[in-house]
């Protein structure tokens, strides 16, 4: 952070400003005349390179270095959204062809109940690990793991297409889609801090999560389902803005590290990717049509 808040003034003090100097003359003849002359003219110089260059050269410096910031952080928040886009579509494609095949059936037939809560248990595990090593993670690995996390998602997820109509998960998709775009594009250009959200929006998920486990086992119904995915995606919606904001100032922070960036582009990635899915299940709850 420290690097990046004075990039900008330290290049603007070293800026070097030229102002040339004359050699003494050879001539000797008339010093009384030709000293005074060349001095005054020596210093008239000087005092307007020092008024006119001394003061453009800085300012133009740090306009350029200004843009360089700025056009490195939008390329930095680009590629986690690329990231993200290139996660979902990963999930969406095993999903499918989960769906055609029947693995998930066939894998459920032969593991269980027991299957299902493994594959729930790898999954929060490879989230949680990824999340916590990805800075000490080699950008190639921790992308790959990635990758990993989105196919698990998408052979999970390819059970609603036994619950869901397609038409009602086409629908949803679209919806999901512009709400997440417009949320995104909220967070990005208001100057509203979402950032301070962030814990009370984490609260608020565990309650979320908490509560939903509860009413599951002593109120499964579908008035109590449809209460719990409005909140869970308003819950969402908010982490998304915050998500955004977030990553700009994470890629604010580690400007200067391309490294760094680069796997905070996988981190941002995965945090978004969650906020993605999570939004399209509680909307699919709400607006999907069952089979």
């Amino acid at each position: 952070m420290a690097q990046t808040q004075h990039s900008g003034d330290s290049r603007g003090d070293d800026s070097p400003v030229y102002a040339g100097g004359y050699a003494q003359t050879p001539y000797s003849q008339s010093p009384s005349m030709q000293q005074p002359a060349y001095g005054q003219a020596y210093r008239t110089q000087q005092q307007y390179a020092g008024a006119t260059y001394g003061t453009a050269a800085p300012t133009v410096m740090d306009t350029q270095s200004t843009y360089s910031y700025e056009r490195a952080r939008r390329v930095s928040v680009t590629r986690a959204y690329a990231e993200m886009t290139v996660g979902l579509a990963v999930t969406a494609v095993v999903a499918v062809l989960t769906q055609m095949t029947g693995a998930l059936e066939s894998f459920l037939a032969t593991t269980g109940s027991l299957g299902w809560i493994g594959l729930a248990i790898v999954q929060v595990v490879m989230a949680v690990a990824l999340g916590a090593r990805v800075m000490s993670m080699r950008p190639a690995t921790a992308r790959v793991v990635f990758y990993l996390y989105a196919a698990l998602m998408g052979f999970t997820l390819s059970s609603i297409f036994y619950v869901y109509d397609l038409g009602s998960i086409g629908l949803t998709l679209g919806l999901c889609v512009g709400f997440f775009f417009a949320l995104t594009m909220l967070a990005l250009t208001t100057k509203k801090d979402m950032l301070k959200a962030g814990p009370i929006l984490l609260v608020a998920l565990l309650v979320l999560i908490v509560g939903e486990t509860i009413l599951m086992f002593t109120s499964p119904s579908d008035s109590t389902l449809m209460a719990v995915s409005a909140i869970g995606l308003l819950i969402f919606a908010g982490l998304t803005a915050y998500d955004a904001q977030k990553t700009r100032a994470l890629f604010a922070s580690y400007a200067g590290s391309p490294e760094a960036v680069e796997r905070l582009s996988i981190l941002c990635a995965l945090n978004l990717y969650l906020d993605f899915v999570n939004m399209f299940l509680y909307l699919l709850r709400l607006v999907g049509s069952r089979n």
